[in-house]
């Protein structure tokens, strides 16, 4: 049997579709390549190039591969983009995950893993982690589209044989520790990428955008998760629907969190670069801290993250952007050598 990655050619589908592929599994990869790269969806996986609300392409790939599962990470998810363009993220995160999930069923296909966020909860009126019980009020229409594709998937498995797991990420950041994979899109909004980017002289500096929080430093604070531990999250989640766990949402989280200049300043000592960091106003539809309580995860799908330490996590990112930057010399020189023999 095969698993659907829907976005296995993005930043956490692609390490998604590693992590499969090293845990024994068969993996089909869906994506239209909006945002991720070919060159990032394993070899080992089938390959489609289209669009997850396409339903004759889903109909297609349902009716050749034998596939039991499907983890959906397709989609939109930069907040202030989604204040701006408000119904293309509904398009994109609402209404093709009910199409998506409308093919599912139809093939017959029992297990769905979700991409849920973080954002569903809003700005939370304490300190304390975040339960899953906590109000749901998204401040965005990211948020909103994603609470509103949960609640599409919770009445789906009330009336049909067809059961889910969403997960409800923090922020994810880092990269594959094997160097397979990483966060690679271009003018990336993840604070993380911005600052190891700007310590490696990519960008010019990073700015922070609010400093009167209601936080120690008056900077935003979140809660930062590996990818690696993510994608093992996303294994647990499969296996337990395997075995017939029930419809389950859950936090993705290590319940502690970092300030933006916490993060900034970890960059620059692992780094051993300094740069220019940029102050400015309150971006539309930010939290002032959101971290996880993430007992549920840990209990019901046997969780224990492995990569809980913000250095690691800057580490492996570090190490991704290099990558980037060489195979973008690589690229360069292959370039060169090709104009190079047109000419004679």
């Amino acid at each position: 049997m095969a698993v659907l990655v829907t976005g296995g050619a993005g930043y956490i589908g692609s390490h998604m579709a590693w992590a499969l592929l090293d845990a024994g599994e068969e993996v089909v990869v869906l994506d239209r390549l909006s945002t991720g790269f070919r060159w990032a969806v394993p070899p080992a996986a089938r390959f489609y190039l289209g669009d997850v609300g396409n339903m004759d392409l889903l109909a297609q790939v349902f009716a050749e591969n034998r596939i039991d599962a499907v983890m959906h990470f397709a989609g939109s998810i930069v907040v202030p983009q989604s204040v701006a363009h408000p119904l293309e993220y509904y398009d994109n995160n609402t209404s093709k995950t009910r199409l998506l999930a409308e093919a599912t069923i139809a093939a017959g296909i029992k297990h769905f893993v979700f991409s849920s966020t973080a954002a569903v909860y809003g700005d939370q009126p304490d300190d304390a982690p975040v339960l899953e019980s906590a109000p749901l009020q998204p401040k965005n229409p990211y948020g909103q589209s994603k609470l509103m594709a949960e609640i599409m998937l919770r009445d789906a498995a009330s009336a049909h044989d067809f059961r889910f797991v969403a997960l409800r990420y923090f922020n994810v950041a880092g990269a594959d520790p094997q160097g397979r994979t990483g966060l690679s899109t271009v003018g990336a909004t993840h604070l993380i990428k911005i600052a190891v980017e700007a310590a490696l002289a990519q960008r010019s500096g990073v700015d922070i955008f609010g400093t009167d929080y209601p936080t120690p430093d008056g900077t935003g604070i979140r809660d930062y998760i590996h990818v690696s531990d993510l994608v093992e999250a996303h294994l647990r989640a499969l296996s337990y629907l395997r075995r017939g766990g029930e419809a389950l949402i859950a936090n993705c989280g290590y319940g502690r969190g970092y300030s933006v200049l916490e993060v900034l300043q970890t960059v620059m000592r692992v780094s051993g670069e300094s740069f220019d960091v940029r102050y400015g106003p309150r971006r539309p539809g930010d939290a002032a801290s959101v971290v996880a309580n993430a007992t549920l995860a840990r209990r019901l799908l046997d969780w224990t993250p492995r990569h809980d330490d913000l250095e690691v996590i800057v580490q492996t990112a570090l190490a991704w952007e290099r990558h980037l930057m060489e195979r973008k010399i690589g690229d360069l020189r292959e370039l060169r050598q090709r104009l190079a023999t047109a000419a004679f």
